[in-house]
């Protein structure tokens, strides 16, 4: 069975009339799971698609190093 593990993902949204950093931390399976994650929150909550988003990092992090509750 699987364990639940915590990601960051850094990246930058790049979209004509938003351009921006960001970091999010989520909890998957695995990386490409953290990056779909990602993909997902961002498009529904600030309209953005896939393409204007670039995932530059995901890495693993311990509960300790998160900024924030992770749900």
């Amino acid at each position: 069975m699987s364990e639940v593990r915590i990601y960051r993902v850094l990246g930058r949204i790049t979209k004509p009339n938003l351009e921006t950093g960001f970091q999010k931390e989520v909890r998957a399976l695995k990386p490409e799971d953290a990056a779909e994650e990602v993909y997902k929150t961002l498009g529904s909550k600030h309209r953005v698609k896939r393409h204007h988003i670039k995932i530059e990092n995901i890495e693993e992090i311990r509960a300790e190093e998160t900024s924030k509750t992770v749900a």
